[in-house]
């Protein structure tokens, strides 16, 4: 079967300051400065043409950061990741430009995709119609709630067809109808045999719509299978985890991390 994306030995490291002076120093100095945080470590993982692939994992564990980088707006450190096809990435107010109104976004993000002005006069009606913002698109998006950020990213880019689908919690915020109506869009997606990557904290949604599951943890990948395989035993370790006081989080993240250091070095 084809294979729409390839992530291979992906890293991303950032670097964390307690002040100003040590990036700047960090930046001129032949010595290093501030503290090395991994937000991917090593992470493989290969989707083929029509897979519907969630994310799972607690706070921290690096999803949005991996689905920022297959959609080319974050750069991986390390590794690399092989797209067949355009992505197109649906995060609350994703790409959008607070200072410019709703329309003005549209025409931005769709030149920037490599629409003609003409193609965008004729898209442009659908994604106002679809986004419910008829009254509100030429306010600045600034003024918009998170709800109408959402919507109109989610809009714009089920317009423009993308080839790959990456959705980053994009339907936690407005309003239930609009969810639904989102979900059932996904799912003609999901009929036309289009890659589509799924992050949400609804185990609900996961189940209703995702074939495969990719659990990261603290940035490095605890499983990768299908979902009656992997979901339970995330759901199984998330009863635990909350049930953990602030200490044995702490305890267990710390853990997590040290193994994942040793993993990589060894």
């Amino acid at each position: 079967m084809d294979k729409s994306i390839i992530v291979k030995n992906v890293t991303k490291k950032y670097k964390l300051f307690n002040k100003t002076s040590e990036r700047i120093l960090d930046l001129i100095s032949p010595k290093s400065y501030g503290e090395d945080f991994y937000a991917l470590r090593n992470v493989n993982f290969e989707a083929v043409k029509g897979d519907v692939v969630g994310f799972v994992g607690i706070n921290g564990s690096g999803k949005s950061t991996l689905s920022n980088i297959i959609a080319g707006i974050v750069p991986e450190t390390s590794g690399s990741v092989k797209l067949n096809g355009q992505a197109s990435l649906i995060a609350v107010s994703s790409g959008l430009k607070g200072e410019l109104s709703g329309r003005d976004n549209i025409e931005l993000k769709c030149l920037m995709l490599g629409f003609t002005k003409k193609e965008i006069k004729e898209m442009e009606p659908h994604i106002i119609e679809f986004a419910e913002l008829e009254h509100f698109i030429d306010q600045p998006v600034k003024s918009y709630s998170s709800g109408m950020k959402s919507r109109l990213g989610f809009s714009i880019s089920v317009t423009i067809d993308p080839d790959i689908l990456i959705i980053d919690e994009a339907l936690s915020v407005g309003d239930k109808a609009f969810a639904e109506k989102s979900l059932q869009k996904m799912k003609e997606f999901k009929e036309q045999g289009k890659t589509m990557i799924f992050v949400s904290h609804s185990i609900g949604q996961m189940k209703d719509f995702c074939e495969k599951i990719l659990w990261l943890e603290y940035g490095t990948v605890r499983e990768y299978g299908s979902v009656d395989e992997v979901l339970p035993n995330y759901e199984n370790f998330l009863k635990k985890f909350k049930k953990m006081s602030k200490e044995e989080k702490n305890e267990y993240r710390e853990s997590v991390l040290k193994r994942n250091e040793n993993l990589v070095n060894a």
